[in-house]
């Protein structure tokens, strides 16, 4: 029996649960394309930024830097570095304590990371939900077809009864079970890849607030950043 024919075997609730699984999977798979452009494009321009940044912790004008910035709007390297740097040329620019202005480059670099990394897992939460809803829906529509395929049985008792009763319920109880894990797998998959980008995500931004506290030190030691 071809997918097609156990398809056309699916009764009303049945049908009800496949919808809905459906729909789940379309929500799944735009967030997983979506979630693969934005990591995507953050790191190509990550990238790109990354030289511009390097030049200014060897010594490179400030300036350059913060020209260099709103060129890469997806970058969340640049993001954070923009919070830092910008709080540090706020107060540099209005003659404040250079001394003060690198502890609120401290607390700017930890608000930055937050809300970049607020803004990268946004929607992981509903692939973590789908991944575990979907199964159980997908059982909940395979108990629906197992009473399907005993009711048939129950209205075709004694002699009559035979494979071909129970085979529109079995056939639904299966449908049911290979859609919710269809469902299922692929945005488990990807939510666990898109965590452990996180991670990296997390470990860089710290290593990288550490850099632009030593990058602004030289800066202003070498008259730069004053």
């Amino acid at each position: 029996m071809s997918f097609t024919e156990l398809l056309g075997n699916v009764g009303l609730f049945g049908a009800a649960v496949m919808l809905c699984l459906v729909a789940l999977s379309f929500f799944s798979v735009a967030l997983i394309v979506d979630k693969h452009r934005r990591f995507r494009s953050a790191s190509r321009q990550s990238q790109s930024f990354k030289p511009v940044f390097g030049k200014f912790l060897h010594g490179g004008e400030l300036q350059d830097l913060i020209d260099a910035m709103p060129k890469h709007p997806n970058s969340h390297v640049a993001q954070v570095v923009s919070a830092g740097i910008h709080e540090y040329d706020g107060v540099r620019q209005s003659g404040g304590d250079p001394v003060a202005s690198l502890e609120l480059v401290t607390s700017a670099l930890r608000d930055s990371m937050s809300e970049t990394l607020i803004q990268l897992k946004r929607g992981l939460g509903f692939l973590a939900t789908i991944g575990s809803i979907a199964p159980f829906i997908g059982l909940f529509g395979t108990v629906l077809g197992i009473i399907r395929a005993f009711a048939d049985l129950a209205a075709h008792p004694g002699a009559a009864a035979g494979a071909s009763t129970v085979m529109a319920g079995i056939s639904e109880a299966l449908v049911a079970t290979a859609v919710g894990l269809f469902v299922a797998i692929p945005a488990v998959l990807a939510y666990n890849i898109y965590q452990r980008l996180l991670k990296r995500v997390v470990g860089r931004s710290q290593s990288l607030g550490n850099a632009i506290a030593a990058g602004l030190y030289v800066a202003r030691a070498n008259g730069k950043g004053a």
